[in-house]
């Protein structure tokens, strides 16, 4: 049977650097402003990247809603009818969700119409 180690410290002899530079070289490395590494499909003619999507705010509070099944299924139905069949059942919808889909043009029809 092994006996254990008596001065663990000893067994390791590196030592970890307090300096924080260190880390701020890597990192600054890692996240360098160079277009080589990053695939072209990210990277729009400006030469910076091109991380954003097509949709807006709105766009984006409805995909939450989509994807939250607290409200039931959304594929098949359109999400004002999604939005009042849950409010009918009493689980509380936010209602910023019906004022965003009455008052602004949106897509009817949830994330996954159409995938799946």
């Amino acid at each position: 049977m092994a006996t254990p180690a008596k001065n663990i410290e000893g067994f390791y002899k590196q030592k970890k650097s307090n300096t924080s530079k260190s880390k701020s070289t890597k990192h600054a490395a890692a996240t360098s402003s160079s277009s080589i590494a990053q695939p072209p499909a990210l990277v729009s003619q400006g030469g910076s990247l091109d991380l954003k999507d097509d949709f807006d705010e709105e766009e984006q509070v409805l995909r939450q809603f989509d994807m939250n099944m607290a409200f039931g299924p959304c594929i098949g139905i359109p999400r004002l009818d999604r939005w009042e069949r849950a409010q009918a059942m009493g689980l509380n919808p936010p209602k910023e969700i019906e004022s965003i889909l009455k008052r602004c043009k949106v897509k009817p029809q949830s994330l996954f119409d159409g995938r799946i």
